[in-house]
């Protein structure tokens, strides 16, 4: 719609477009086309699988000519003004490619523009899609120029559609690669700007990691991490590891390592040998961000319950950690050195950890830090947002709001990596964008740099690809030598023709070239001839032409002379004509006021008669308008009943034809019943005559099957005829055998019994080993019994000793007191003995050492009765070391016999267990044998009681009464026997267990499984 200064000017309607059927070649870029190789190819669309829906309009734009509006996925319509104003016509139609990069190219056409842009010239349209895709479209300069179906082509290169969950550089090469939920992975060369590679899978991508060399790259699924190979135009998965919903994964700087996480635990893998060197466990929560140290020593983690671990490789701990359970941390960055680790996370600050604990904080004032890079310098910190902005800051981080931020995406940051060269920051994001942007200094210069870095130039390449293009390069050689060849050949036959061709035409040629040439003196002599003629022609004209013009000149002198005359009469006439005509316009002028005056009395006086006549004439109008009107009433009226009397002719006339529409519809509701019936008649008849001629179907071929039945039949009774026969010999053979079955049977009774007698006097042997092992347990228990009282002695002279030593360190205290307290009654005395000539100072000093040290005899009382202890003391101490002397020689004892016994039950038991499985074989072997006479008995009784049914029945009942209880007595033999070995397995199981050997007696007796062969004896 067009609406101007509030009204509606022109409107029109959109219809839902398909795409066009073929795809124009010229589409893309030549990028595009490079890559056109790797992808799948195209596959046709199928003209019915899209149905039309309702067109809607979801992008418009303006421009100079017109406007641009998208009305359906994937096309926009250009209107352009017509010379008609304000109306407009479509005039071109665009589509958008097919995405040959994807396996499903048709989906590329899908999409829903969203928006439209025309640059400030007009020369290009740019588009946007609902998928993140940017198209651009060259608009035509004329109309000339102009195709009613065209194509947009790429901006630049096919974007990631979704979320970009993963992003990581290499040392080798300057490229970038990149995972996206949209289930696709591309690498990126962010020193040319463009895109290298690209495959797309069949699980999204959560993480991806490029090795140092840029050959090689770990990409991790939902269902397994995958470990590809970089190849000139593909990806190669080439190994696959068993790691579901790997999230984060990295290589080490030196490539010979790569971490995986499975859970909350880091897997290490050699790149080399893809074997599982190291498992890192400690991690509570999910783990968000693994990191390696420059000398691949050590390595930082960090999880969502708030924890940070630096690891040491070398022996798989953990060195330090970091643990603020409030913060949910999302991403890690580690100093060049590996001291600092840079951690953010869900508590708005940027935390600078270093010797686990957090050394300084930065706010991120009401944003959320989502990921966190270091420039390898050290000099540099950048941060990214939930906003999709950057934030470059320097180090050592500022305590205030000092720092660069740039807007850059529209969605959160998700990734962010500095180039080994600290030139270049790569951003990635939510909104499916990957930004490269250039690092420069405050002065606007780029960052110095130590050396040139040198790029690797080489790629990889399968040898099956090799081998393809060195074949199909011999073809194209074989098929180039062939073609040569054949145009050598065609060029020699060719010049054949032509020679032949040319020497016809140089004959034809030279002839015509005679005969010309003759001509041509034919024609040159006329030549000559003529011009002779011409020449003496003209001089004779030009002698004429001078004679007649002397005489022309002298007739027009004498012309000139005679107009000169008349010139001058015929100008003395016309003075005399003017003088006349002024004179007749004078006269004329006072006639003509005469006749005015005369025509205007006479024309007053017509006015005059004609109003009269005027009056007249209305008079005359409004009587007859009077008539008029009485006139047209009467034709009304009239009028009037001629109407009423045809509306009730023709309501007659109506009411019968609805009657008879009514008989017409009741006949013709008859007449569709009865086609109705008719046709399900029709249809019962139709699937009548179907069933029919499928039963007939049917029953030919049951026919014929039973034809060949019958030929089968016959084939095989004449078989079985054969076979019969076979079979009598073969019986015959059998009998014959019978006879020396049952001698080896005898043979084998007798074994048997022997093997009986065997079993019982390793039954016996049994027996004398069990009552060994009884009285082995008895001994067993009293040595534990000892050992339990030697224990409880021990523990009671500990606690004795621990009684001596706190009596012996109250001696001790006392002692010193004692030594403290002479020392200060000899200084006091010494004091003393200096007054010995002042009697009263002398008695006085010596009455306050009497009070001073007045407990002197109970001192001495004391330490006499210390003395007594001490010696009782020492007297018990030596009788209790020389007990504990000779309980440690008895308990050494009572262990190396113990340990004599224990081996010795040991080896008794291995032997006893290597004779049961021996004897186990044996009956194995025996039961075999058995069951296989047995068989083969059955069978020829079985032969013989279909050829001598009556003889046989009575020549051999006698000896199968015999079989059989000989057969009860066996099973009966089995029975007990298999009694006997389950009480004797009982039995050493739980010796074993009270000896603490159960894994070797669960490992040398296994289940027997004779019941099997007990059946199968039975049958």
């Amino acid at each position: 719609m067009l609406f101007e200064n509030g009204e509606l000017c022109w409107q029109t309607s959109v219809e839902y477009r398909k795409p066009p059927k073929k795809q124009e070649g010229g589409t893309t870029t030549k990028e595009y086309e490079r890559y056109s190789e790797v992808s799948c190819k195209l596959v046709s669309e199928d003209n019915g699988s899209q149905q039309d829906s309702v067109p809607q309009i979801s992008a418009v734009a303006a421009y100079s000519k017109g406007f641009a509006c998208s009305c359906s996925p994937g096309v926009v319509l250009l209107f352009e003004k017509t010379e008609e104003k304000e109306v407009y016509k479509e005039s071109q139609e665009i589509w958008l490619p097919q995405d040959l990069f994807t396996t499903e190219p048709k989906q590329s056409r899908g999409q829903d523009i969203t928006c439209i842009c025309f640059s400030p010239s007009e020369e290009t349209m740019v588009v946007n899609t609902n998928k993140n895709q940017l198209y651009m479209f060259t608009m035509p300069s004329t109309d000339l120029m102009k195709e009613k179906s065209s194509h947009f082509a790429y901006l630049h290169f096919p974007l990631h559609s979704a979320s970009i969950t993963g992003l990581d550089i290499c040392i080798r090469r300057p490229i970038v690669a990149t995972c996206s939920l949209d289930r696709s992975v591309r690498i990126w060369n962010y020193k040319a700007n463009t895109l290298e590679l690209y495959k797309e899978f069949q699980e999204e991508a959560h993480t991806v990691s490029l090795h140092p060399t840029g050959l090689f790259c770990l990409v991790g699924f939902s269902d397994k991490l995958r470990f590809l190979s970089l190849l000139y135009e593909d990806m190669h998965v080439f190994k696959e590891f068993a790691v579901r919903k790997c999230e984060e994964c990295s290589f080490s700087n030196g490539g010979h390592l790569f971490a995986a996480v499975n859970g909350n635990v880091i897997q290490i893998y050699s790149s080399t040998t893809f074997e599982n060197t190291n498992n890192l466990k400690g991690h509570s929560g999910k783990i968000r961000a693994v990191k390696w140290s420059a000398d691949d020593t050590k390595f930082a983690s960090c999880d969502t319950h708030g924890a940070v671990y630096e690891w040491n490789l070398l022996t798989g701990k953990r060195e330090t950690e970091c643990v603020f359970k409030s913060c949910i941390y999302s991403s890690i960055a580690l100093s060049s050195d590996a001291k600092i680790i840079f951690a953010v996370g869900s508590d708005q600050t940027l935390k600078e950890i270093s010797e686990s604990s957090i050394q300084h904080e930065v706010p991120a004032f009401d944003v959320d830090y989502t990921a966190v890079a270091v420039s390898h310098s050290g000099n540099m910190v950048f941060v990214g947002t939930s906003l999709g902005t950057i934030r470059a800051m320097k180090y050592p981080l500022p305590l205030r709001r000092d720092f660069n931020e740039y807007q850059a995406h529209a969605g959160a940051v998700t990734k962010m990596s500095v180039t080994n060269d600290d030139q270049f920051l790569l951003t990635a994001s939510e909104d499916g964008s990957i930004l490269i942007w250039k690092v420069y200094d405050k002065e606007g210069g780029t960052l110095k740099r130590e050396k040139e870095v040198e790029y690797a130039e080489e790629v990889l390449i399968m040898r099956s690809d090799i081998e393809e293009k060195s074949q199909a390069m011999l073809d194209l050689q074989i098929r180039v030598k062939e073609l040569q060849t054949e145009n050598d050949y065609q060029l020699r036959l060719k010049d054949m023709n032509y020679n032949e061709k040319i020497k016809e035409l140089k004959d034809t040629f030279t002839q015509e070239i005679g005969s010309l040439k003759t001509k041509h003196q034919i024609l040159q002599a006329e030549k000559e001839k003529q011009e002779l003629q011409h020449q003496s022609q003209l001089s004779e004209l030009m002698n004429k032409q001078a004679k007649e013009m002397q005489a022309l000149e002298s007739d027009s002198n004498q012309k000139l002379l005679m107009e000169n005359e008349k010139y001058q009469e015929l100008q003395v006439k016309s003075q005399r004509m003017q003088e006349e005509y002024e004179k007749q316009l004078h006269n004329l002028e006072e006639s003509k006021s005469r006749t005015v005056e005369e025509l205007t009395v006479y024309y007053e006086e017509k006015l005059n008669e004609k109003s009269v006549l005027l009056e007249e004439a209305e008079e005359d109008i409004r009587q007859q308008f009077q008539a008029h009107e009485e006139i047209r009433k009467q034709i009304e009226e009239d009028e009037d009943r001629e109407i009423l009397d045809i509306k009730i002719k023709y309501e007659r006339r109506l009411v019968e034809e609805k009657e008879s529409n009514l008989q017409l519809k009741g006949e013709i509701g008859v007449m569709n019943k009865r086609l109705g019936s008719l046709q399900k008649e029709l249809k019962e008849r139709n699937s009548d005559i179907e069933e029919m001629k499928l039963e007939q179907q049917n029953l030919q071929d049951i026919i014929k099957s039973l034809e060949k039945d019958i030929v089968a039949l016959k084939t095989e009774i004449e078989e079985r005829a054969n076979t019969i026969q076979d079979k009598e010999k073969h019986i015959y053979d059998l009998k014959k055998k019978n006879q020396e079955l049952e001698k080896f049977k005898f043979v084998l009774d007798h074994k048997i019994e022997q093997f009986k007698k065997q079993i019982g006097s390793c039954e016996n042997d049994i027996k004398m080993r069990n009552e060994q092992i009884h009285e082995m347990e008895g001994e067993l228990e009293r040595f534990q019994k000892d050992s339990t009282h030697l224990k409880l002695n021990i523990t009671q002279l500990q606690q004795k000793l621990k009684a001596t030593d706190n009596t012996m360190h109250r001696e001790r205290q006392k002692k010193q007191n004692m030594e403290a307290l002479i020392k200060r009654f000899k200084m006091d005395l010494h004091n003393c003995v200096g007054f010995i000539q002042d009697y009263k100072k002398l008695k006085y000093g010596i009455r306050e050492l009497y009070t001073k040290y007045v407990q002197q005899l109970d001192m001495v009382e004391t330490e006499e009765l210390d003395v007594d202890l001490q010696k009782e003391y020492t007297r018990q101490r030596e009788y209790l070391e020389r007990n504990l002397a000779a309980l440690k020689k008895k308990v050494v004892k009572d262990q190396e016999v113990h340990q004599a016994a224990y081996m010795r039950i040991m080896q008794e038991n291995v032997s006893l267990i290597k004779e049961i499985n021996d004897l186990r074989q044996e009956l194995k072997a025996a039961y075999t044998q058995v069951h296989d006479l047995q068989s083969a008995l059955r069978l020829t009784k079985k032969k013989q009681a279909i050829q001598e049914p009556a003889p046989s029945s009575e020549l051999l009942s006698s000896p199968a009464v015999l079989r059989l209880n000989a057969q009860k007595e066996n099973e009966k033999i089995i029975e007990m026997q298999q009694l006997e070995i389950q009480y004797l397995r009982d039995q050493i199981k739980e010796k074993g267990q009270s000896l603490a050997v159960q894994p070797l007696l669960d490992g040398m007796l296994p289940k027997l499984n004779l019941e099997r062969s007990h059946k199968t004896q039975q049958q």
